[in-house]
Formats: structure tokens, sequence, C-alpha cells
């Protein structure tokens, strides 16, 4: 058993100016939004999951990104509805949310 069972990482970067990033897309807002409810329902903390920052995830094309693993899950969204539907969703019940779903070949 992994101390974490899964992990969503939100890209934060934030690139030089007229540059796309994630950041100027409202990743930072998400991913306070995502911690706090994964706080709210309970399921930070070992054996649950963990909400990291991270810096380019090298998807900049869909950004705003994040990712959850294990499962290797890439999302993009939109606003604070799409990330509870990830929460009550994946990070809860363990069931993708397909319409969120970062086409594979979405890159930089």
């Amino acid at each position: 058993m992994s101390y974490y069972q899964r992990h969503i990482f939100f890209c934060l970067n934030q690139r030089g100016e007229g540059e796309n990033a994630c950041s100027v897309h409202g990743a930072k807002a998400a991913f306070d939004h995502c911690k706090s409810r994964v706080k709210a329902e309970g399921l930070a903390g070992p054996g649950g999951v963990r909400v990291n920052k991270a810096g380019c995830l090298d998807r900049c094309a869909g950004g705003p990104v994040a990712v959850v693993y294990p499962e290797a899950v890439w999302y993009t969204f939109v606003d604070n509805e799409d990330i509870d539907e990830i929460v009550d969703s994946h990070l809860k019940k363990g069931q993708p949310v397909d319409r969120l779903l970062l086409p594979p070949d979405v890159g930089r």
C-alpha cells in the first residue's frame, strides 16, 4: 500500500509575458479549491488524497491541466464545478470524469 491512495498535481507554471501557461487560466484558484474540497471531504492525509502544486507538466496547449496518479489520468478544467466533479467522482470513487479528460495528443 502506498502512503497516499491518490495524488493530484496541478500545473501552476508561469511563463514570460504573453506566453501560454496554466497560471493565466486560473490554475492556482483551482488548486486552492481542490485542496479545500479534499480536506472538507475528509480525503486528505495518509491513505487518502494529496493535492500537490507542480511546475510545468508540458501540456500547456490544454491548460489549465492536472493529473491524478497512480492512474495517470490527465484533466483540463474550466471552473470550480469541474474541480468538484473530479473530487466527487475520481478522488472519492476512483471513477475518472470522461468529459474533462485531456486528449492524449495535446502537448506544449
